[in-house]
């Protein structure tokens, strides 16, 4: 038996003896050639969530398995940069935040997710639009990241390929929780499309996968200790997800959302907010300006001067969607058949919004995937959601269903007012960015 096997592996994770370097190249190789089998893959997920790796065990994992495939090695003029959401509801930040980063001078080679459990998917959202690519291949990724200074698309199989065996193993093993598998296989593959510079938005509330305070800033800072001590330097904003940050759920319906607040046709505060401060930090750690306050007037500038959408309608004519997407968006994406009010059960203040609930029920009316494999109806959804604090009277819309069938309409109605708690104080105003971690 050789010094490093599957078996001496598992076998020190066991007993809590962490995972080296070379035990983590080994392994991450194994799984993205096969030499190591489901059980071991099992085996291996559940030690680390029982026994974790720590620190310098994350950023074995994360090397090893950006390196079982291809990282990208960029030769541009200015940085590369990305910045990557843990989930959320209504959060559509990505379609305003890279070309407005690429408009400010920055390269953004955006490797993006399909929806998961309750929430939605930036390439869901994006693939919407006719004709548009959303898993081009390496050659075109750059070609587009050049042209049109950002590129929004999927991960390709050549892309941390030991992540993507490990992650269909943790989602039947029950170990999914772990956040040192979270941290490894957010950063594996963010780290291989040849990043200088990093930015993430951590969700905290009620629509997000870390739903209290604490799992949001462990979480926070795994992600930044790790991605620095694999050489990317790095910020986290925890955000809130209490309650959406769009006013819109369902992808062409965000993609609406986002045209709006590019064309300046319509802003939605909350998403224009988020977006500044994260561009803020990423043209920071790129030295592209000397504080938050100026890369956020920065940011603002750019979306609001057209430059944004100008960059946005590059990367989707490139990417085969139409050449005249961002003039003629509301004739170009799908529709639902189906369009009712949401009428308010009882007069009084928005007190509090179950957003997971409001996620499922999206998913409910098919526009999102309750097992992999699903079709998406992307013309399904719900749009103007009333904000929390919001004084509505009884009957008056609580937003609006967008749905294939009355049916499947008057499901949704039920389930986004039970969602919304309507009481007879206004709640207390919670803050958008609730803290920022870059150390």
């Amino acid at each position: 038996m050789s010094a490093l096997d599957a078996r001496s592996i598992l076998i020190a994770l066991r007993d809590g003896k962490g995972l080296p370097e070379a035990s983590a190249q080994w392994f991450a190789r194994g799984l993205a050639s096969g030499t190591v089998d489901d059980a071991q893959g099992g085996a291996f997920a559940m030690a680390v969530l029982l026994n974790g790796i720590g620190p310098e065990g994350r950023v074995a994992l994360t090397r090893a398995m950006r390196d079982s495939g291809d990282v990208l090695d960029w030769d541009l003029p200015d940085p590369v940069v990305d910045k990557h959401s843990t989930g959320g509801i209504g959060d559509s930040v990505s379609l305003l935040l890279a070309p407005a980063l690429a408009a400010c001078g920055v390269y953004v080679p955006m490797i993006s997710g399909r929806g998961l459990g309750h929430t939605g998917g930036t390439l869901d959202k994006l693939e919407a639009i006719p004709g548009y690519r959303g898993t081009p291949g390496l050659d075109t990724l750059r070609a587009v990241v050049r042209e049109a200074g950002c590129a929004i698309v999927g991960a390709t199989d050549r892309i941390a390929p030991a992540d993507r065996r490990l992650y269909g193993i943790r989602d039947v093993s029950g170990t999914v929780e772990s956040i040192d598998l979270i941290t490894a296989s957010i950063l594996s593959k963010k780290l291989a499309a040849g990043l200088e510079a990093l930015v993430l938005d951590v969700k905290c509330g009620s629509g997000a996968f870390m739903q209290t305070p604490h799992e949001a800033e462990a979480l926070a800072r795994a992600l930044v200790e790790t991605a620095r001590g694999a050489g990317c330097p790095t910020t986290a904003l925890i955000t809130d997800m209490d309650e959406p940050l769009g006013h819109s759920a369902g992808n062409a319906l965000e993609v609406i959302e986002c045209l709006e607040i590019l064309t300046g046709t319509r802003v939605n505060q909350a998403l224009w907010t988020v977006t500044c401060a994260l561009g803020a930090e990423a043209l920071l750690l790129a030295k592209r300006c000397g504080s938050p306050a100026v890369g956020a007037r920065m940011i603002a500038n750019a979306l609001s001067s057209g430059q944004a959408a100008e960059r946005f309608g590059k990367m989707v004519a490139a990417l085969g969607g139409p050449a005249d997407f961002v003039e003629r968006y509301p004739d170009r994406l799908p529709a639902a058949a189906v369009v009712r009010e949401i009428p308010a059960p009882r007069a009084g203040h928005v007190a509090r919004i179950d957003t997971r609930a409001l996620g499922m029920a999206v998913v409910r009316l098919g526009g999102g995937r309750r097992v992999a494999g699903d079709r998406i109806d992307p013309g399904v959804g719900l749009s103007a959601l009333v904000s929390c604090g919001t004084v509505v009277d009884a009957d008056e819309a609580l937003g609006l269903v967008h749905a294939a069938t009355p049916e499947a309409a008057e499901a949704a109605i039920t389930a986004v007012q039970d969602a919304y708690v309507i009481g007879d104080e206004a709640p207390l105003t919670r803050a958008l960015i609730r803290e920022r971690i870059a150390e």
